[in-house]
């Protein structure tokens, strides 16, 4: 059985951002509400201080503790490893929001992130909370997935763009942008990717490119203590933890 997911390699992304932007763009996001997110931080003391960065999506663990403390089981997930939030049975309590350790979920009702509100802008129709002009076609829409233009009251998250790798071709072993067969499958925040630092496939296919790059580069995992067991893995340079203020190229 297939279970998705990505490898982003820090030795490669540039912090650039236009990963957080495609996916603005493919899945309705608000301005500042950011599924894919690129977080800047300071390492060193004065005068020799380095700017990092760390992306950071949703990490669709193999162990959600999200999916566990939902009451209505709207966060659930699927038989191919993505975590995904069925719209039409969430109540909005926000328990996932505070039981995810990456804080990678968000709730539409909340104080614009960016001012002016582009929901005053763009308003609803009266199914969707607002209706933006770039907005995807209603075909793709699917709201027990969490996709589209969510309604008021609910919580909202990465998806690993599962309108598109939920189409693609079975058995493939990992979703890439110069691969004609599964371009238009890929996420799109890894399809836009400039100095191709994502990678997208079958964690559970030995021959992927993103179990080769796991084992033979060293990949980590974002906060292992929790026990979630992230889908998605961190090159650093040797194997060494991630963490904004720690990271090291010495081997763990």
């Amino acid at each position: 059985m297939t279970k998705w997911g990505m490898v982003i390699d820090l030795e490669k992304c540039t912090g650039c951002q236009a990963c957080t932007t495609a996916c603005a763009m493919e899945n309705n996001r608000l301005p500042g509400e950011n599924w894919q997110d690129v977080l800047f931080y300071h390492e060193g003391t004065y005068p020799n201080v380095n700017l990092s960065w760390l992306p950071r999506p949703c990490m669709h663990c193999e162990n959600p503790s999200c999916v566990a403390v939902c009451p209505t089981k709207a966060t659930w997930k699927t038989e191919d490893g993505v975590v995904l939030v069925d719209w039409n049975k969430c109540i909005g309590c926000k328990y996932c929001m505070i039981a995810c350790p990456y804080g990678v979920r968000f709730y539409m009702d909340e104080k614009a992130t960016i001012e002016p509100d582009t929901r005053a802008a763009f308003p609803g129709d009266g199914t969707r909370s607002w209706n933006p002009p770039y907005r995807m076609p209603d075909a793709m829409e699917d709201p027990s997935k969490g996709i589209g233009i969510q309604p008021h009251g609910v919580v909202s998250k990465c998806t690993f763009c599962y309108h598109k790798i939920s189409k693609a071709p079975k058995g493939v072993a990992d979703l890439d942008e110069a691969n004609p067969a599964t371009r238009e499958h890929t996420p799109a925040c890894v399809r836009t990717c400039a100095p191709k630092a994502r990678y997208f496939g079958d964690l559970d296919n030995p021959e992927s490119r993103v179990s080769q790059l796991i084992a033979d580069k060293g990949g980590v995992r974002l906060k292992e203590e929790t026990g979630n067991k992230p889908q998605v893995y961190y090159l650093s340079g040797g194997g060494a933890p991630v963490v904004p203020g720690q990271r090291s190229n010495k081997k763990a």
